[in-house]
């Protein structure tokens, strides 16, 4: 015992490298977010996250856009607890028959104008989990879906570079981001 304390004491710590993108690139996308959502809706945007059933990577990489490194809510851009207070729902893993109905009533709670982004592969299609018994699709067999950002999982960076895709195509048709 005394032996792994000491390693411990003078090993360093295992860690990741930082995101590669530049922070002044991060400010400069997330700034044009914000200034997209202000003239699509007059205000700022806010987001509730939807987990349909995934494995957790997505979400991982959604909730990072609020760590210190992202920080999106210093340009007014928020998640919020109730559909009731949101513009876009960001759906995350494919929709199990369990979900289905809560991801519905989900929609219908968010008031218009709103957006449906379907985050990672497994929101598009399935994924790894397509043909499993418990699995009904992707967001798109249950939601009208306007965006879909491809990725498993796909990192923030894509997911601030979708959000604002949308925003600034809002009278556009309904894309995938390249990837």
């Amino acid at each position: 015992m005394r032996k792994h304390l000491f390693e411990g004491l003078t090993r360093t710590p295992l860690t990741e490298r930082p995101p590669e993108a530049s922070q002044t690139a991060i400010d400069e996308l997330a700034r044009a977010l914000n200034g997209a959502a202000r003239k699509q809706l007059g205000r700022s945007l806010s987001i509730r996250a939807v987990d349909a059933g995934s494995c957790n990577g997505c979400e991982l990489e959604m909730h990072a856009l609020n760590n210190a490194f992202y920080d999106v809510e210093r340009f007014g851009i928020r998640f919020v607890a109730s559909p009731r207070h949101a513009d876009v729902l960001l759906v995350t893993g494919p929709v199990t028959k369990n979900m289905r109905e809560a991801l519905k009533r989900t929609y219908d709670a968010t008031p218009a104008p709103k957006w449906v982004v379907a985050i990672g592969d497994c929101a598009r299609n399935g994924g790894c989990f397509a043909g499993s018994y418990a699995i009904v699709g992707g967001v798109s067999e249950v939601l009208p879906v306007d965006l879909h950002i491809p990725g498993c999982p796909p990192p923030p960076i894509e997911i601030l570079k979708g959000l604002l895709s949308l925003l600034e195509g809002v009278n556009s048709k309904a894309g995938v981001l390249p990837g």
